[in-house]
């Protein structure tokens, strides 16, 4: 009975084709962003601001960055990470080496310099797709990363290749406790998905979702296939460039290769792929669930422990951890393809009708 749009009605195109035209939606969005603004950062204790909201954050915005290429424009990536390593480094480097560079210029001209990097590797896809593409991108990861460690400027020629990150000041507010780096992540991660959204809403991302259809009628109609995929490249680049350099700067602290290893290119695709392909929701629910599962799975274990008297290693969690996430998978690629986002959906669609039948 609550998410009845019964007598919303719209007297103009723009009311029609607004972001969120259910009266239900903006006020849920809105209850939302306070809460994460405003409540998360006077109750949440340091552990769970700098350990889990921030990561989650970061990863739910690389997810986004590969959904773009992925789930709407059709192409296939395996270099999530070597895009995030490249505005990880270039945003350091722009820090080091121009004085006075505001930090927000840096995490952007870094995400620049990751969509001139995707534009690089995605030429191929004007000639091979699917899997032969998913091989063209994981030799980026594996190029990109050996670039990092053999050439010492990048790492400003530091003998163990671990570099600390410069503090993140703002008009003269240093970020550095968990409460203001959080508050930082949270903000660029809001605008950037709220502009994805209009993104995949304008003619651009009906043009990405007409060539991931069929790319052969798109070239029919007249969508040229060149700019398409390679503006689906530089601009999924450009976010998976910003969220490394989030990673670096706002999580991790320090600029290192070994933090963007392929297993990070396949942790953000399995969060694309249980969270929903071609949602901007999934990218979010596909990072919570993939953050929250180990918190999950550590108090179960923990639990067991004191309730059978029954060791169980840290070993074996990691390890059922990893059996839960591959049957995940198979399952939603089996049973739902398009991963909870679309579970959401569905519910939204039940409460809509009723109590009565669908």
């Amino acid at each position: 009975m609550l998410y009845r749009e019964a007598g919303q009605f719209k007297s103009t195109y723009a009311q029609d084709m607004q972001i969120f035209p259910i009266l239900q939606d903006r006020v849920g969005v809105g209850l939302l962003l306070i809460v994460a603004f405003v409540v998360v950062p006077l109750v949440g204790d340091q552990y769970w601001l700098a350990s889990i909201l921030t990561p989650f954050l970061i990863l739910s915005l690389a997810a986004l960055g590969l959904n773009i290429l992925t789930g709407y424009a059709g192409q296939l990536s395996l270099g999530t990470a070597a895009f995030m390593a490249v505005g990880a480094f270039m945003a350091y480097n722009f820090e080091i080496r121009i004085p006075g560079m505001p930090v927000l210029g840096s995490f952007i001209l870094a995400g620049l310099c990751a969509a001139a990097v995707g534009i690089a590797f995605g030429l191929p896809s004007l000639r091979i797709r699917g899997f032969y593409l998913a091989v063209a991108t994981l030799a980026c990861q594996f190029f990109v990363l050996w670039l990092l460690i053999t050439v010492g400027w990048f790492s400003n020629y530091s003998p163990s290749g671990v570099i600390a990150t410069p503090k993140m000041v703002i008009l003269g507010f240093e970020f550095v406790s968990p409460q203001r780096k959080y508050l930082l992540t949270l903000a660029i991660v809001s605008v950037m998905a709220l502009l994805a959204k209009n993104l995949v809403r304008s003619e651009t991302g009906r043009a990405f979702m007409a060539v991931r259809d069929m790319d052969v009628a798109a070239s029919v109609i007249g969508i040229p296939m060149m700019k398409t995929k390679l503006l689906a490249f530089a601009i999924s680049s450009f976010y998976c460039g910003v969220a490394g350099a989030l990673y670096a700067f706002a999580y991790l602290g320090t600029v290192e290769p070994e933090a963007f290893t392929l297993d990070l290119s396949f942790l953000v695709l399995f969060m694309v792929i249980i969270g929903g392909v071609g949602s901007i929701l999934g990218s979010f629910l596909g990072a919570a669930f993939i953050t929250l599962l180990p918190i999950f799975m550590n108090l179960l274990f923990s639990w067991m422990n004191h309730a059978f008297n029954v060791e169980i290693s840290h070993a074996l969690i990691s390890n059922v951890e990893t059996m839960i996430f591959g049957g995940l998978i198979i399952f939603f690629l089996i049973v739902e393809p398009q991963g909870l986002a679309r579970l959401w959906q569905i519910a939204k669609e039940k409460l809509r009708l009723w109590p009565f039948p669908h």
